[in-house]
């Protein structure tokens, strides 16, 4: 690949992760934060306005690391990426990005944690690369029936008041909204909205739920280990869902967090580090 021109732009310090770039095709600049060493990891975040690595996964990517090598990307279409002109969106391209990253890295396999959009994503990686893919951590898995805090989430009031009202459907404790998140996720949303994008993801996200299903009779025969996790207040995604891949994935185990909605990562941070830790070393990751 050609040297690469590196945007002018820094991660808030509130997130503490530092920023790094790759070309990951043709005009395609991919922005992500890495840390750690050993079992590569690949974070891919949800689909909210003004969502991106780092407001997914600033309070997870430290404590994770520890135990192997995080690398959580901006997804095509959100953050800081970069795309070709004329780059079409939906799960199958977020898909193939994905796989992107992962050559342009040097990673023949990886681990995928997944959150909402990103869970969705990880099963469809799955179903599409299952020679690429050493196990899933998915919550809140996405590609489920609309729901009306769904439907409200893909068409905010872009006002700081709209975000903050889109991030408290997320949890249960609405004090985790903070204004200085509140702020730096309006911020990124005016990104999104400055480039038309926003409403692009969202059609091609809304369309592949109807479209592009995930195919239950390929995830019926997965052989990798997956962990579900869920909050049982998620009205965002119903608890339903993980239960009804539980019962489908023949290695799959769930761990469902009371008093929790859709942000179990950042609402039940530290127990949902020691989670996914506990899991990942249970299956030869870490230490």
């Amino acid at each position: 690949m050609t040297a690469i021109t590196i945007p002018e732009f820094i991660t808030d310090p509130f997130f503490g992760l530092h920023d790094r770039w790759i070309e990951t095709a043709p005009g395609e600049i991919t922005h992500y934060h890495e840390l750690g060493e050993g079992t590569p990891i690949l974070f891919l975040h949800g689909s909210g306005t003004g969502v991106t690595a780092a407001a997914n996964w600033w309070l997870n990517l430290p404590a994770i690391s520890e135990h192997g090598r995080c690398i959580a990307i901006d997804s095509i279409g959100y953050g800081q990426s970069i795309v070709a002109e004329g780059t079409k969106y939906g799960i199958r391209e977020w898909v193939r990005h994905a796989v992107r990253v992962l050559d342009a890295l040097g990673i023949e396999k990886t681990w995928i944690v997944g959150n909402s959009l990103g869970g969705w994503l990880a099963f469809q990686f799955a179903i599409d690369f299952p020679e690429r893919l050493l196990g899933i951590v998915s919550m809140g898995t996405g590609g489920a029936k609309l729901t009306g805090a769904l439907a409200g989430h893909s068409n905010p009031t872009l006002t700081e008041e709209g975000i903050r009202k889109t991030l408290e459907l997320f949890v249960v404790d609405k004090s985790l909204v903070t204004d200085e998140l509140v702020a730096l996720r309006y911020q990124s949303a005016l990104n999104d909205t400055a480039s038309d994008r926003l409403a692009d993801v969202v059609a091609a996200r809304d369309r592949d739920r109807q479209e592009l299903p995930l195919d239950f009779d390929v995830l019926a025969r997965l052989e990798i280990p997956v962990l579900l996790i869920h909050g049982v207040q998620d009205v965002v995604i119903p608890v339903s869902r993980t239960w009804e891949l539980l019962n489908l994935i023949p290695h799959a185990d769930a761990h469902i967090f009371s008093q929790c909605g859709h942000w179990s990562q950042v609402e039940r941070a530290e127990d949902f580090n020691t989670v996914i830790t506990r899991y990942l070393a249970s299956h030869g990751v870490g230490h």
